[in-house]
């Protein structure tokens, strides 16, 4: 019985980091976490528009918004098809890889021919 208290917890803070604003860390941006924030070719910048639905989100889901947050600077909020929002830099949706497990880790970067890339700030 005392997994599911714990288990709550780390699915809490989970969906607390997954929503967040994108840090600048050297020469990439990341959650707050530090997990590395990836953009996707076949988004159209400025578009206000992500080209990664299901299957691809699966692979490379949302990085998406808290509801009370709000952007500034180069960043922007975006509306999802299914009305999730998501984070954008420089009018280019955001998304995290779903294998990346530390911070630092890029495992995204370059998958499917090249298209996809860490988000640099």
């Amino acid at each position: 019985m005392r997994l599911i208290p714990v288990t709550l917890i780390c699915l809490l803070a989970a969906a607390m980091q997954a929503v967040a604003q994108p840090v600048a860390r050297e020469d990439r941006l990341t959650t707050p976490a530090g997990l590395t924030l990836y953009t996707f070719e076949n988004d159209v910048p400025g578009s206000g528009k992500s080209a990664c639905n299901p299957p691809c989100s699966n692979i490379f889901p949302p990085y998406l918004v808290d509801p009370g947050a709000s952007a500034s600077g180069e960043l922007s909020v975006i509306e999802r098809a299914d009305g999730a929002k998501q984070w954008a830099y420089k009018g280019r949706p955001l998304y995290v890889w779903f294998d990346d497990k530390k911070p630092g880790d890029s495992g995204g970067d370059g998958m499917n021919r090249g298209i996809w890339r860490i988000a640099r700030p």
